[in-house]
């Protein structure tokens, strides 16, 4: 699923939870990864050049029965990699992937010529991958 950059904030990212949902559906994992939707496609948009015209994004949710990846790739253009900035609690801004990491079991930053992907994993299972990020 590709989303254009140029959309409304709010329209593409009702769009994007409102789809990760559907893939979802019964998951006990639907509302975690709902949520790291809501925050990493934002970022993508504001942090890179998906946000600028004629940017986008690009959404993957891959499910198994053990594991749900949620995947964001940016159209890059962004001086430094995403990373977990550690804000204080009065920040307004800066705290979402820190949000993504407390929520997932996983998460991967790749790198690449064209742009970054963050992909956070969810467990159905907390064995198969130890704790939560923290």
């Amino acid at each position: 699923m590709r989303w254009r950059a140029w959309s409304l904030m709010s329209s593409w990212a009702s769009r994007a939870r409102r789809w990760t949902r559907d893939i979802l559906r019964d998951s006990p994992l639907a509302d975690d990864a709902e949520l790291i939707v809501s925050e990493l496609s934002p970022n993508a948009i504001r942090h890179t050049a998906s946000g600028w015209e004629p940017g986008s994004f690009h959404l993957a949710v891959a499910v198994s029965a053990q594991v749900v990846a949620v995947s964001v790739t940016d159209d890059g253009g962004a001086a430094t990699a995403p990373k977990v900035e550690h804000q204080d609690q009065e920040a307004e801004r800066g705290r979402g992937l820190g949000m993504v990491s407390a929520l997932a079991h996983r998460v991967i930053v790749h790198d690449s010529d064209e742009g970054h992907t963050v992909t956070a994993e969810l467990y159905a299972d907390a064995r198969l991958g130890g704790r939560r990020c923290r």
